[in-house]
């Protein structure tokens, strides 16, 4: 099966030769007798051939082997829509027509912002062209006539292409997102910086380089078509408890589905009530301590609390026939080990992504057996329980999809890389797109850059859990139905739910959208806060007060939709952290000395090793 990497290498493997002989015949290296320039491509055609050469070799003794590699496919999906993509109107001889003139029209417009100068030579002023598009920003793409009308084409196109979409009718509301979303991605993957040819940014980097940067990317390309996965940082660059996920703790847990660290106090007084973190088991726990400077767990330690963090096990064969009740079932271990360790009644939670939803359900559940008090605040990091608006991740949902799912986990768990290509793809230009012109065309090198390699560092995940949870979550919006599921051996009724509950959604999040994120106030029975971030969703969490950066809005009054709230909020500076703080210390401001149990790792305690621990570096 296919990376997304194959989808581009096909392409590029075609082009590259004719880079070698373009280059060696009208673009020998300054300074450079044009017989020299013909050798030195010759040596980078071959240079290419070679690596390609022992790559094939390679890879057809992996195929040989007992077991080959699992690949993802981030557009294998899109074969889903083909037919109604297929109704576009791009054979209607109107549309086709219009499409022509205005074409016309737009080459005439390119061609007339560039004249001749007086001995007849080609002006090159940067123009003002009709349409501005931030992957043409380059000067390249504006300084030769050809690659400017190229561009602005492209754009044109793409224009239209998005306007037909929009325009059909008669289609169910879901299958017309999906179709808009297939259109979206097809486009921009069909434009001219994805390709070495249409490129003159790469070719002037090849050009520069004397073909050095086309060995180069090249070598990324199929770096990241042996491991099934896009490169977004620079490999080695970052290492788990030496650079990130460094806040010091112990892991004083362990059952086969998670580890649970207690992390060491920084004060001499803690809050009574400890807190007890459930990050999404579809990424690793450190989004939330990536380094000192942006680490929410090492600044909620600096704030007096007492943090324990879940540490998820990456899902293997061992565990196919996980559901959600085991999760459920994990919320509320996790929960009952902290409060006894410290012998305490209750503790606050925070829920992060999926494991807010699952943090709602293990609330409900709780109450219904009249267990809630053991939870004194629960906290929601954009966190979804009601599915109708959901975004862009429902056009991934339907019966074909949900199928593929299962044939892709034989061994009962789904390869991370499938879900990390699915979240790269919703923004495909900037997590796709980007990194393909930059690394494989241009042959850059890669940045060292703690999120992205947070991004890029996938789990795997029980695939009938899974399953399931497309199935009735995404696409049937059971969660929001009184009733309709059970965990635990009981019904799950959000209904139920008064435990205090703090709900934070980014404004710009495009996995959890906030009109999604905002429905969960129309369920609690209890006392709500909730607030709105800016940005999205990992940025709109991970604002430590020290950056200054975005900012963020409350409103005291009683709005009862998310354009009430917006209409009527208070806009405030910086980081939304110390509200939070202040939010959880007003419920219950009671503190006790940091000694004893709340300092893992002492005299007579036993723990199983020192933070991060295994499981957040296990695949």
């Amino acid at each position: 099966m296919a990376t997304d990497a194959d989808l581009i290498s096909d392409v590029m493997k075609s082009q590259v030769q004719s880079l070698t002989t373009l280059f060696g015949q009208m673009v020998p290296a300054e300074g450079t007798p044009e017989a020299e320039a013909t050798v030195q491509w010759a040596e980078v055609a071959g240079r290419l051939h070679s690596i390609w050469t022992e790559f094939q070799v390679e890879q057809l003794n992996k195929a040989s082997a007992d077991k080959p590699p699992h690949y993802a496919d981030p557009m294998k999906w899109i074969a889903t829509v083909e037919g109604v993509f297929r109704q576009l109107p791009l054979a209607n001889p109107e549309m086709q027509q219009k499409l022509w003139n205005e074409g016309l029209a737009l080459v005439n417009a390119v061609f007339g912002q560039y004249g001749i100068g007086p001995r007849g030579e080609e002006i090159r002023e940067q123009p003002e062209l009709p349409r501005r598009d931030h992957r043409f920003s380059d000067p390249e793409w504006r300084r030769q006539p050809f690659f400017a009308m190229l561009h602005q084409l492209y754009l044109l196109m793409s224009e239209q292409v998005t306007g037909l979409a929009e325009s059909i009718e008669g289609l169910e509301p879901a299958r017309k997102a999906q179709l808009l979303f297939a259109t979206r991605t097809v486009v921009d993957a069909l434009s001219p910086a994805n390709f070495p040819l249409t490129n003159p940014v790469a070719l002037a980097k090849a050009s520069e380089t004397r073909g050095e940067s086309l060995v180069r990317g090249f070598e990324n390309l199929l770096d990241d078509m042996r491991k099934g996965q896009l490169t977004h940082t620079r490999p080695g660059a970052f290492v788990l408890g030496e650079n990130i996920a460094v806040t010091p703790g112990k892991v004083v847990f362990e059952t086969p589905l998670y580890q649970l660290i207690q992390y060491t106090p920084t004060t001499d007084k803690v809050l009574k009530t400890p807190l007890v973190i459930f990050p999404p088991w579809i990424n690793r726990f450190y989004i939330l301590d990536l380094n000192a400077r942006k680490s929410f767990v090492r600044w909620a330690v600096e704030q007096g609390v007492t943090v324990f963090m879940v540490s998820w096990k990456s899902a293997d064969a061992s565990m196919a026939d996980l559901l959600w009740d085991d999760y459920i079932a994990a919320q509320i271990e996790a929960v009952d080990f902290a409060r006894n360790r410290l012998g305490v009644p209750s503790a606050h939670t925070i829920g992060y992504c999926v494991a807010g939803t699952t943090l709602a359900a293990t609330l409900a559940v709780l109450a219904r057996k009249g267990e809630a008090d053991k939870i004194a605040s629960a906290t929601f990091f954009t966190a979804q329980v009601d599915f109708e608006d959901a975004g862009d991740l429902k056009n991934f949902i339907d019966d074909q999809q949900i199928e593929t799912v299962g044939r892709l986990s034989p061994e009962g768990y789904l390869d991370g890389r499938y879900l990390a290509a699915t979240f790269n793809i919703l923004r495909g230009n900037d997590l796709i797109w980007n990194y393909v012109e930059r690394n494989y065309l241009k042959g850059e090198d890669y940045p060292a850059f703690d999120l992205l390699h947070w991004n890029g560092d996938v789990t795997n995940l029980p695939a009938l859990w899974h399953r399931n949870y497309l199935r009735d979550l995404y696409r049937d919006n059971r969660l929001a139905v009184a009733d309709s599921l059970s965990a635990c051996g009981v019904p799950i009724d959000l209904h139920r739910i008064a435990t205090p509950c703090y709900i934070q959604a980014g404004r710009e999040d495009h996995i959890a959208p906030p009109t999604s994120v905002w429905k969960l106030t129309r369920y609690l029975a209890g006392n709500w806060a909730f607030l709105l971030a800016g940005s999205g969703h990992i940025a709109g969490v991970v604002n430590p007060p020290s950056t200054g950066k975005y900012q963020y809005w409350t409103n005291d009054g009683s709005p009862e939709s998310l354009a009430d709230f917006v209409e009527g909020a208070t806009e405030h500076p910086g980081s939304w952290w110390p509200h939070w703080a202040e939010w959880l210390r007003n419920l219950d401001p009671a503190e006790v000395p940091a000694r004893g149990r709340r300092k893992p790792g002492g005299r007579g305690d036993k723990i199983v090793e020192d933070a991060p621990g295994r499981y957040v570096s296990a695949r």
